[in-house]
């Protein structure tokens, strides 16, 4: 975890996940899944979603640790529940 901010203010809090996955598809199928959910609270936290090749990078800025925290918590449990969907289903057929 980061934090944003000099001189001992706490400006804000940042959180960085690289979540591999075994191809670039199955990478692009997760963030299909999961980018549509925004966060609940209108303020003090923003997350971002990108692929590169077969990682799915997740970026997350908050104001408090409290809200970080559950967020993070929330797009695990979410990233877990797509995983195991992706991976009954088998290997995507390439388009």
């Amino acid at each position: 975890m980061e934090e944003a901010g000099a001189g001992g203010a706490q400006a804000g809090l940042g959180f960085t996940l690289s979540v591999p996955f075994p191809s670039p598809l199955e990478a692009q199928i997760a963030h299909g899944s999961l980018v549509p959910d925004p966060e609940p609270r209108k303020g003090g936290i923003s997350k971002d979603l990108a692929v590169t090749e077969n990682f799915l990078h997740v970026r997350w800025k908050a104001d408090e640790a409290r809200i970080l925290r559950v967020s993070i918590s929330s797009f695990l449990d979410h990233l877990s529940l797509v995983v195991e969907t992706m991976e009954m289903f088998g290997p995507p057929v390439p388009r």
